[in-house]
């Protein structure tokens, strides 16, 4: 056997003797924070699922999005989502899970905020 067979029957091997056995790393810097955002492109009917949804939740406080809260936007419902959504994630402890949204979040590491629209960061 050659060389480059023998490397690619051990990358396979090492593959095989793997499987199920990864485990997902936080790549974070310690303190370093996390938001759970809506992912660009996100259908409206997605992102009017996912505020109702969280917005439902008795442990999550959706002011910040309703009228006169300082995330209010009507016509960007993106932000509204988004914001809604991060507060579910920071809610139920930042675990990348909590972030899925039927496919439509995604976890960011720059802080959204904008303004006087704070996403809610919890340490």
């Amino acid at each position: 056997m050659d060389k480059a067979q023998i490397c690619f029957s051990f990358i396979i091997l090492l593959y095989i003797s793997s499987v199920g056995n990864f485990m997902r790393v936080n790549a974070q810097a310690p303190g370093q924070g996390s938001w759970c955002v809506a992912k660009p492109g996100t259908p409206i009917e997605q992102l009017v699922k996912n505020l109702n949804y969280v917005c439902s939740n008795s442990e999550i406080h959706c002011e910040v999005v309703s009228k006169g809260g300082a995330c209010y936007d009507p016509i960007n419902l993106y932000n509204s989502a988004s914001v809604a959504m991060n507060l579910y994630y920071q809610n139920q402890g930042r675990h990348y899970s909590k972030c899925d949204f039927e496919g439509s979040g995604i976890i960011t590491v720059t802080d959204p905020s904008c303004g006087c629209c704070i996403y809610e960061f919890y340490k």
